[in-house]
This record gives C-alpha cells, sequence and structure tokens, in this order.
C-alpha cells in the first residue's frame, strides 16, 4: 500500500540547483512518484556556520516503501549525487541532503530512524516549504497542523523564495 511521504532536500555546495534536479529526478526512479513540490528556498544554515546558503525544498511523494527502505534509498541517492557522510557528529556543508519528514501518519523511533523528523518543529527552512503544500498536514506526534507548527515555530533563520 502507497503512502504519502515528505521529503525535505537541501544543498549548499556545488550547482546547487542541479543537486536538487538530480535528487528530484533519482526520487521519482528510486521510490516513487512526485506528487507535490514547493518552490525552492534559499535559507541560512542551521546549526553551524558556513558562507554558503542552503536552497531547500520539500516533495511530496506516494511510495509502497517502507520507513527503512526509504531511508536507505535516500542514503544510496545522498552518495551517488556527492554527499560525504562524517563519522563525527554535528552539522556541515553537503552536496545534497535528503531527510524524510512525514510517512503517512506513523511515527518511527529506533536507533537509525526517527519519524517524524526529530527537528521538524524548529526548523523554518523545512516548515515553509512543507506548509506550502502540505499546510493542513497533521503532525503525528503533536496533533498540530503544519500552519499551526509554523505559526509557534520559534527558529528565526531567513527564508527566502528564490
Amino acid at each position: 500500500m502507497k503512502k504519502e511521504i515528505f521529503l525535505l532536500l537541501g544543498s549548499n555546495l556545488g550547482n546547487r540547483e542541479e543537486n536538487l534536479s538530480v535528487a528530484r529526478n533519482y526520487i521519482k526512479h528510486e521510490l516513487g512518484e512526485i506528487i507535490k513540490e514547493s518552490s525552492v528556498y534559499e535559507t541560512e544554515p542551521w546549526g553551524f556556520y558556513t558562507d554558503s546558503m542552503f536552497l531547500n525544498q520539500v516533495l511530496k511523494i506516494e511510495s509502497a516503501f517502507t520507513p527503512h527502505e526509504v531511508l536507505e534509498k535516500i542514503k544510496s541517492i545522498e552518495t551517488v549525487i556527492g554527499r560525504v557522510h562524517s563519522e563525527t557528529e554535528g552539522y556541515s556543508s553537503r552536496a545534497i541532503d535528503i531527510d524524510i519528514l512525514l510517512y503517512g501518519n506513523e511515527v518511527v523511533n529506533t536507533e537509525r530512524l526517527i519519524i517524524p523528523h526529530a527537528k521538524l518543529t524548529e526548523r523554518k527552512f523545512a516548515l515553509i516549504p512543507l506548509v506550502e503544500i502540505g499546510g493542513n498536514v497533521e503532525h503525528p506526534v503533536t496533533r498540530k497542523s503544519m500552519f499551526a507548527l509554523l505559526r509557534d515555530c520559534k527558529d528565526n533563520m531567513k527564508v527566502n523564495i528564490i
């Protein structure tokens, strides 16, 4: 059975627009149909400092893969596009980052995967594009709409549509 999945794409290294485009193509071929795409937003880095601004976009896809299968496919796509996964903790610049924000209304909490994304409610760079294509979607833990979560979000980082 297919699930609605919201994915967040991010890139701040290399040709950011091309990285997002390549990621969308891989997602379409490896995971499932892209139902909706948000606008692309330029955003400040969150959690670390760099001069390189991010481009972010949220996709709504339909897929029959399990959450852990989606994660494995995403990691593979990131590697093909040039993402180098560090063994150290912390945030860093990257050619591509793909996060699972929501997987239907499921809650997953394992060592490798947390859905809904653990920091979704704290990040405007994720909430703004998510609200654009799924504002009425309910967070499966807080039971608040994405609109309400964005309204309540304390993040003051810049998020600009391009």
